[in-house]
């Protein structure tokens, strides 16, 4: 126990540290972060003048401290919405998505066929490439102030899109690599869109319930309830095969229909900026720099690509929501970060799969999150110059 606690208090004293730093030099903290799990994780470098530098574990508590980040930044992002807008964009929703799966999964379907992979191999590769980070994402919006701008519309809808239909994904192809039937695959799918209906439902139909429950005095209690109920839904979301991410998205919208928004934003904003803060260290915590040599030439046109098409779709779907020229290339920067889904994708290959599936594609992954989520966050970061330097000056 005592080592442990050490070891979370190093890992919170260093990321405060690299905040601090990423803040004096002006750059997102989302970086510095990630690097500084790196440094003191368990993987190499392993030390540095002969002092040790494996000072921080990837400790299943770590994890749950990560895994909490995801969700309560995706909860604050459904803060801001209403399943009612939801639900009146739907068409937009869609035609965004489909553009964004259309190029970007494409694109690794692409990629995989060209370097020689088997069609399974690419499926999943495709898989990696193709969907957005929703927590990275919205941790830059919030940086950047963009979360109220309406850039952040198409950039929501899109992210939706994607979490819902990677389930769909995920359940099909574990179902595939693992030698099950399509049965059982589709069951995991009713199962999953049953859940995120009742969510649904209880968003649209159950405000004045929700505004009741959450109605105290005391800010102590206010805190655990929000804390509490967020946890367990994405929990069960997640025990019952949905993403917790768009578990916890759907509550947001839920309670952004009560009168508790503006205390929330108070009260619970610390604690949900130390758990996206821990879930930005964990992927430095995992990521192995020497296993990215041996993929380098996969990364370097992966990375290329996937930019580029990222940036495209995102631009064009900026059109279906009817935005100007340089709200809509910011759309195309907004989504160019990955990170949390291509990992557990990344992880479901090894666990199941052989050959490049158990090697070659974590340590894909590996780089090309570390890779996309920086660069990612610096692009949102110098919005506003590249698209000056692309000739959309702002009004």
């Amino acid at each position: 126990m005592a080592e442990l606690l050490l070891e979370v208090g190093i890992a919170l004293t260093a990321v405060a540290l690299a905040g601090a730093l990423a803040n004096r030099v002006g750059l997102s903290v989302i970086p510095a972060y990630i690097v500084v799990g790196i440094l003191v994780g368990p993987n190499p470098p392993s030390s540095v003048l002969g002092v040790s530098l494996n000072l921080v574990s990837d400790s299943e508590f770590i994890q749950v401290l990560a895994e909490l980040g995801i969700v309560f930044l995706l909860f604050f992002l459904g803060l801001e919405f209403s399943v009612d807008q939801l639900l009146r964009d739907r068409g937009r929703i869609s035609a965004a998505g489909g553009v964004d799966f259309a190029v970007n999964f494409g694109l690794g379907v692409v990629i995989g066929f060209a370097f020689g992979w088997t069609l399974l191999e690419t499926l999943f590769l495709a898989g990696v490439v193709y969907i957005s980070s929703s927590a990275v994402i919205t941790k830059s919006l919030i940086e950047e102030g963009w979360i109220a701008n309406d850039e952040s519309g198409p950039i929501l809808g899109t992210l939706v899109f994607e979490d819902i239909l990677i389930a769909v994904y995920l359940a099909i192809l574990a179902a595939v690599a693992g030698g099950g039937d399509l049965e059982s695959a589709a069951l995991s799918v009713g199962t999953a869109f049953l859940f995120l209906g009742g969510l649904t439902a209880v968003a649209w139909y159950g405000s004045g319930w929700l505004d009741r429950f959450f109605r105290t005095s005391s800010d102590e209690l206010f805190i655990l309830r929000i804390v509490g109920v967020t946890t367990l839904v994405a929990g069960a979301a997640l025990a019952l095969g949905v993403s917790e991410a768009v578990a916890a998205f759907f509550l947001g919208t839920g309670i952004s229909q009560t009168a508790h928004v503006e205390r929330i934003e108070h009260i619970v904003a610390p604690a949900r900026d130390i758990f996206a803060a821990v879930f930005f260290f964990s992927i430095g915590l995992t990521t192995d720099v020497t296993l990215i040599a041996g993929v380098a030439a996969l990364l370097a046109v992966a990375v290329v690509a996937t930019t580029v098409g990222k940036f495209l779709s995102g631009t064009f779907s900026g059109r279906f929501y009817d935005l100007d020229r340089r709200r809509s290339l910011r759309v195309g920067l907004g989504l160019v970060p990955r990170g949390e889904f291509s990992l557990v994708i990344a992880t479901l290959a090894a666990g199941i799969g052989t050959g490049r599936l158990a090697t070659v594609l974590p340590a894909f992954t590996v780089g090309y999150v570390l890779v996309m989520s920086v660069l990612g966050s610096v692009l949102i970061q110098q919005a506003d110059t590249i698209t000056d330097a692309l000739g959309a000056p702002s009004g």
